[in-house]
C-alpha cells in the first residue's frame, strides 16, 4: 500500500485526464443515439439499448471484479496494482473504439453495441483502480479532496461532452435537427472515434511511461462477502428473467397494442422492485 504523505501532482494531473473521459463518452452516448437511430434505421427501443449496452457494461464489470475477488480471496485490481489496472482499461476502451469504428463502417448494430460495451467495460475497471488511487497519491486525510476533483473533472466532461461531439460533427452546438442527423457524414463519425480510441491510447502510454506515477500496489486482504456476492447474483438473474420476456417481445413484426406495452412495463417494474 502507497503511504506518501505528500500529495504526488504529476500522477494525479495524469489521472483526472481519465475522469474527463469518462463524462464525455457517457454525456456524447445523446449525439450518438440519433445517428445509429438514423443510419441503423433502429426504432425507439432499439435505439435505446446503446446506453443500455453501456451501463450494463459497468455493472458485469464491476460484478465479474467482485465475484473473482471474492472468490479468489484478494483485491484483483489491487494486487496488479493502480496504475496497471488504469491501463488495462483504457486499452480495453481503445479495442472497443476500434470495434464501433469497424461496426458503423460495415453497418452491423451488433458489433457497434458490442464496442460500445467493451468502451465502458473499460471505463468499469478504470473507475474501479481510480478512486482509491486518487486517495493512495497523497495524504489519506485529504484523500475525499482528491477524489472531489476527479469528479468535478468528470463532470466538467459530461458537460463539454455534448458540445465538443456536436461541434465536430455539426459544426455548431445549437438544436440538432433529423435533417442535420442525416446529413451527417459518416467519416466525421468515424474520426471522430478514431480520435477517441488513440486518445485512450496515449493516456494509457503516458501512464505507462511516467515514472513518478506509483504502481499503487495493494496487498490488503478484502473480508469475505459471500452472502453480499450470492445476493448480487440471485439479483442479477432476476433481472435476466425480467428482461428476456421484454426483449423477445420485440422480435419479429409483432404489433405493439396496449396489452403488449402493459405486459412490457409489468416485467421491467419487477426488475425495478427486485433491485
Amino acid at each position: 500500500m502507497i503511504q506518501e504523505n505528500k500529495t504526488n501532482y504529476s500522477a494525479l494531473t495524469t489521472l483526472t485526464t481519465v475522469f474527463f473521459f469518462w463524462g464525455f463518452i457517457a454525456a456524447g452516448n445523446s449525439i450518438f443515439i440519433p445517428f445509429c437511430k438514423n443510419y441503423f434505421s433502429l426504432d425507439q427501443f432499439q435505439s435505446q439499448l446503446i446506453d443500455f449496452a453501456f451501463y450494463l457494461a459497468y455493472f458485469v464489470g464491476a460484478l465479474g471484479l467482485f465475484a473473482v475477488g471474492s472468490q479468489k480471496g484478494y483485491d484483483i485490481v489491487g494486487r496488479w496494482g493502480y496504475k496497471r489496472s488504469i491501463i488495462y482499461g483504457l486499452i480495453f476502451s481503445a479495442l472497443g473504439a476500434g470495434a464501433m469504428i469497424v461496426s458503423v463502417y460495415i453497418n452491423t448494430f451488433f458489433g457497434m453495441l458490442l464496442g460500445l460495451f467493451v468502451v465502458a467495460l473499460g471505463f468499469s475497471l478504470q473507475q474501479t483502480a481510480a478512486n482509491p488511487f486518487m486517495i493512495a497519491l497523497g495524504d489519506p486525510k485529504t484523500g475525499s479532496n482528491r477524489i472531489n476533483l476527479g469528479g468535478a473533472i468528470n463532470s466538467l466532461g459530461t458537460t463539454l461532452g455534448p458540445i465538443i461531439i456536436a461541434l465536430a460533427l455539426f459544426g455548431s452546438a445549437t438544436a440538432i435537427s433529423d435533417d442535420m442527423i442525416k446529413s451527417l457524414s459518416l467519416t466525421k463519425v468515424m474520426i471522430l472515434y478514431t480520435g477517441v480510441g488513440s486518445l485512450f491510447i496515449i493516456v494509457a502510454f503516458i501512464l505507462k511511461s511516467n515514472h513518478k506515477v506509483p504502481a499503487g500496489i495493494n496487498e490488503e486482504v478484502p473480508e469475505k462477502a459471500n452472502k453480499a456476492l450470492n445476493s448480487l447474483l440471485i439479483m442479477t438473474a432476476i433481472l435476466i428473467g425480467c428482461f428476456l420476456p421484454v426483449f423477445n417481445s420485440y422480435r419479429g413484426d409483432t404489433e405493439a397494442t396496449a396489452d403488449l406495452e402493459m405486459q412490457r412495463m409489468m416485467w421491467l417494474l419487477l426488475g425495478l422492485i427486485s433491485v
